[in-house]
């Protein structure tokens, strides 16, 4: 263990002030399930370390129709709350009852595939990553946060404070596939949230997980469907479109051929289940 100095800061000004004082020398952390694994393995090695937990960051509360989380709050705080289904159903398959205690939804931003189940919820509805300094803050997309593996679009002076998401307005689902049928990292896990007028979609946003090298979106799958009706025909193509977007990887859970073939079966299998759902809903 190399830290030498360990910060708890009593409010969020408090903990920028640390942070623009150390800089890329402070390792930020809420609930360590990221960060301390890399520690006690010496993958990472810090010094200075500051949490997060009592920074008054871990709020959930509804604005309109946006959720604002703090950055803090747990995947059990999401869990429990009723304003998003599809967050709700993404924190239900993610880790165990232990990790979602600890574990926090801005920390899941930070989480390397085949983990960031709640990150792949948040970019199909289209959530904003909130970032501060001592500076001032900026609003970015999270498409637009997550730049590579393990690689963000956040300065060494400034922290995620809170990720401002839109409720869901249509209809939504979250699948997940593992080795397992629960606590089990992702072969793939896909996130879609639809707009239906008619029965036509009008909009989609399809985003997958494990696949890449972090959640990212399905933009030649969510063109087949949109216009169109959810139909065999066109679920077939948007499986396939799905899967000739992802960009797999090879690992102890799965190929990277078996992730690629994993996406075109449960994009197909879920948007049958969102067809299925919503038939007559919009006629």
């Amino acid at each position: 263990m190399t830290v030498t100095s360990y910060f708890l800061p009593a409010s969020m000004p408090d903990a920028l002030a640390l942070l623009d004082a150390h800089g890329p020398d402070l390792l930020v952390m809420a609930g360590g399930t990221v960060a301390m694994p890399l520690i006690n393995e010496g993958i990472s090695l810090p010094r200075l370390v500051m949490g997060l937990r009592h920074a008054g960051l871990d709020g959930i509360e509804r604005v309109g129709d946006e959720l604002h989380i703090g950055a803090t709050a747990t995947l059990t705080s999401l869990l429990e709350q009723r304003e998003s289904i599809l967050l709700r159903s993404a924190a239900a398959r993610t880790g165990s009852w232990s990790i979602r205690n600890m574990g926090t939804v801005g920390g899941n931003l930070f989480t390397p595939p085949p983990g960031g189940d709640i990150a792949t919820a948040l970019l199909a509805l289209d959530a904003r990553v909130v970032v501060r300094s001592a500076r001032g803050s900026r609003t970015v997309p999270l498409g637009a946060f997550q730049t590579g593996f393990m690689t963000v679009d956040l300065r060494p002076d400034e922290l995620v404070t809170s990720i401002v998401v839109p409720l869901d307005t249509g209809p939504v689902t979250f699948l997940k596939v593992g080795r397992k049928h629960a606590n089990t990292p992702a072969v793939v896990s896909i996130a879609i949230h639809l707009a239906l007028d008619a029965g036509t979609v009008t909009a989609a946003r399809i985003a997958l997980g494990a696949v890449g090298p972090h959640p990212l979106r399905a933009p030649r799958a969510e063109a087949a469907i949109t216009g169109a009706r959810l139909e065999a025909p066109t679920i077939d193509a948007a499986a396939a479109a799905a899967a000739a977007d992802s960009n797999p990887f090879d690992d102890a859970v799965a190929s990277a051929w078996y992730r690629r073939r994993m996406v075109e079966v449960h994009v197909r299998r879920a948007l049958t289940e969102l067809a299925a759902r919503t038939t007559g809903r919009d006629e």
